[in-house]
Formats: C-alpha cells, sequence, structure tokens
C-alpha cells in the first residue's frame, strides 16, 4: 500500500467548498485532514463539530480530525459523532495521553497523537503501541501558508526506528508546508501520510499535483 495524500481543509475555498471537496472526492487523494483550532491552544480559530458534520456529508473519503484544542477529552465523543474517522490530539495538551487514547479508540475511531515542531518524538516510546498515528508538526501550529520546518526530517527518521524496534503499525503523517519540493525526502525517511493544503488548493492543477504527490516513491505504508 502507497503512502497516503491527505488535503488540509483549512486552504480551501469557504466561498465554494462542495466544488473543492467534489474536486477531491474524484482524486486520487485518501483522506481529508481537518484542522480543529480553539484560539487557546493555537492563536486561531477554525471550526467546531457542526461544519464537520457537513464536511462529513460531501465526503467519499475519512475525515483525519487535528484537534488543535485544550483540554480535547472533553470533546472526542462529539467529534466522532459529528464524522471523524481519524482523531488527533496534541501531546502538549493532554496531561492523560494514556487515557484519552484509549478514549478515541473507544468510540470506534482510530487514535492519533500530534507533536509540535520543539517537542522530541522520545515523549512516545511508553505509549506508541498504542497509536494508529503521530502527526508531526513540520510548521508551528495555528496558520496554513508556512514556511515547512527542515528539521522535521530527521525527526521522521529517528520516529520511524522507533515504530520499526517496536515493530507496530502506527503511521507518520507530517502536517505543515508539505509539497512536491519536500514530500520525496519525507517519504524516504518513513512518513507515511502527507497532509497538503497550500499546496494542492492553490495549485493550478490540483488533481495533477495531488497525483504528482501520490506517485513519489517512498517506503510502503
Amino acid at each position: 500500500m502507497k503512502h497516503l495524500i491527505a488535503p488540509s481543509v483549512l486552504a480551501a475555498n469557504y466561498k465554494n467548498l462542495e466544488k473543492d471537496f467534489e474536486m477531491i472526492n474524484g482524486s486520487e487523494a485518501d483522506w481529508y485532514h481537518v484542522d480543529v483550532m480553539d484560539g487557546k491552544f493555537v492563536p486561531n480559530i477554525s471550526f467546531g463539530q457542526f461544519i464537520i458534520r457537513q464536511m462529513k456529508e460531501m465526503a467519499q473519503k475519512p475525515l483525519d480530525v487535528h484537534l488543535m484544542i485544550v483540554e480535547p477529552e472533553k470533546y472526542i465523543e462529539q467529534f466522532r459523532e459529528a464524522g471523524a474517522d481519524v482523531i488527533t490530539v496534541h501531546y502538549e495538551a493532554c496531561p492523560h495521553l494514556h487515557r484519552t487514547i484509549q478514549q478515541i479508540h473507544a468510540t470506534g475511531a482510530k487514535a492519533g497523537v500530534a507533536l509540535n515542531p520543539h517537542t522530541p518524538v522520545s515523549v512516545l516510546e511508553d505509549i506508541i503501541e498504542e497509536l494508529d498515528l503521530v502527526c508531526l508538526m513540520s510548521v508551528n501550529p495555528g496558520f496554513g501558508g508556512q514556511k515547512f520546518i527542515y528539521q522535521t526530517v530527521p525527526k521522521v527518521q529517528k520516529l520511524k526506528d522507533m515504530i520499526t524496534s517496536r515493530n507496530t503499525k502506527t503511521l507518520i503523517e507530517i502536517d505543515g508546508g508539505v509539497g512536491l519540493q519536500n514530500a520525496e525526502a519525507l517519504l524516504k525517511a518513513g512518513a507515511n501520510v502527507l497532509v497538503a493544503g497550500s499546496s494542492i488548493f492553490k495549485s493550478e492543477h490540483p488533481l495533477e499535483t495531488i497525483s504528482r504527490m501520490k506517485s513519489i516513491s517512498g517506503m510502503e505504508v
């Protein structure tokens, strides 16, 4: 199975969101990546359960919901009911991370943990077997269109080594500044899921961009 492409709807055209969803539905992309921001954990506010419920009605592919919020454990069930297929919480926002991961799994969703750029992958050593996905932030979370942090590439390699040594099937997702210019390096380092926002939705030929990103050689999922 090849790597997955998850267009980030944060970069979509909200004046005509249905059109962008139709485009992704007909593309080679695999997931929709949905960033939920609360204005507290990150300095921005995006959308909540009601909008995600509308997205679920338009989407023909899984919703990968990334909770950039404080106290995410209060809202896990609500986001699952709204249509989230994958729910990712931030390590930095979860004082009881293992319990929160169990809570996500109890809803039937896949469970992920996101790490901010400054957080080392070593913090996941005691929980990696429980995770379906680790999302490495390759920009500072909160806004789209930021410059990619290249220190993410060796960070991917360290995480891949941990996953391999524990013999888990945890996916490595990269979120922030991802495009054709760095996709190959990330995939060769061990990434499995590429979140791409501006590089897809701002492209003159988004379907072609997705296809090219999907065709890049890398490690198999």
